[in-house]
């Protein structure tokens, strides 16, 4: 797939992003909304006879807090678009398919880090033929972590855009797991759509 910034010096890259953006079939706002009430679910669910609930009883780590936000997206759009939308079924999908138009399915990322997001190792690396390609719309969305002090944690931000593979960077140490991105490219290439006040 070529990329939709080639040639397009990084001082470009915002308008083209709008411009990718403003094209897919799910609008910022339909976005933002099913990422907050997404977000209002974690904490409205009922766990166990009890019952206890996320934020009064459990206080889960940010990476469960991060994998229920992903799936209830995906539940959400697949419900609300179901000849439309549908979730991943194969190692070669993203995580929400557009199934008429595979350009425009997307790839979730949550994180508790205020600012930025972050893949796994293989983000830096060359994909396999049989996986789900690197390239391609992502959603990112970063959260406070929940906490005896912080009963009810935040959506901090929402952002959309367009990623490339090479985008990702590798830590550099062999054993390291992570990828990330440079500031230029979350500056440029994903556009807010959500803050906290």
């Amino acid at each position: 797939m070529t990329s939709p910034y080639k040639g397009i010096k990084p001082n470009k890259w915002l308008e083209t992003t709008k411009k990718l953006v403003a094209s897919h079939p799910l609008s910022k706002d339909e976005l933002k909304s099913l990422v907050l009430s997404s977000w209002e679910d974690i904490f409205d669910s009922q766990i166990g006879k009890k019952p206890y609930y996320i934020g009064k009883d459990i206080f889960p780590k940010p990476q469960i807090i991060g994998f229920l936000l992903h799936e209830l997206i995906q539940v959400k759009i697949e419900a609300k678009y179901p000849k439309i939308w549908r979730k991943e079924k194969a190692a070669k999908d993203k995580d929400l398919v557009y199934i008429s138009d595979e350009k425009f399915s997307f790839e979730i990322k949550t994180s508790s880090n205020p600012q930025s997001i972050f893949g796994n190792r293989s983000y830096a690396q060359k994909a396999k033929s049989e996986g789900k390609g690197k390239s391609g719309y992502y959603l990112a969305v970063n959260f406070e972590k929940c906490t005896h002090n912080l009963a009810k944690p935040k959506i901090l931000k929402i952002r959309f855009g367009w990623l490339d593979h090479e985008d990702w960077l590798g830590q550099k140490a062999a054993t390291g797991q992570q990828s990330r991105l440079s500031r230029n490219v979350e500056d440029g290439k994903l556009l807010l759509i959500y803050s906290a006040k």
